[in-house]
């Protein structure tokens, strides 16, 4: 059975991400896209625009990691209407501090791009701790 085209563009970014590919995830968002990245620590927040999500967000994950950050996809799921759900491995390494956790993305889809991403991790206060 052939993968459904939200999962399959889904996986397809996380491929993107994990090789640096900029260029390849800014032909798979939407200009007005917004990524939300939750809690309170200093790379929280929304990320309006494909510049602000690409060189605002995605660009810090790798600069503040010294280029550890590591995401390992482990499960896609949709739902046919314009609604694909991620659960992920994440780890990376900041100055003496490590982070293991799972989490995950609601992505929203129109035709054949992204054009909203609601970020989840497994503990807030983990992830706070990591990144301030």
């Amino acid at each position: 059975m052939a993968e459904h085209p939200h999962a399959s563009i889904v996986r397809e970014g996380y491929e993107a991400f994990q090789r640096g590919d900029m260029d390849a995830l800014r032909g798979m968002m939407t200009g007005d896209c917004t990524h939300h990245v939750p809690g309170t620590h200093p790379l929280a927040g929304d990320y309006k625009g494909i510049d602000n999500i690409i060189d605002g967000y995605y660009s810090r994950l790798y600069s503040e990691t010294g280029g550890s950050f590591r995401v390992e996809l482990r499960n896609i799921f949709v739902d046919g209407r314009g609604h694909a759900m991620t659960v992920h491995h994440v780890t990376a390494d900041r100055g003496s501090k490590h982070i293991d956790e799972m989490g995950g993305i609601v992505f929203r889809i129109v035709g054949d791009k992204i054009t909203d991403l609601d970020e989840c991790v497994a503990d807030l206060d983990t992830a706070a701790d990591f990144w301030t």
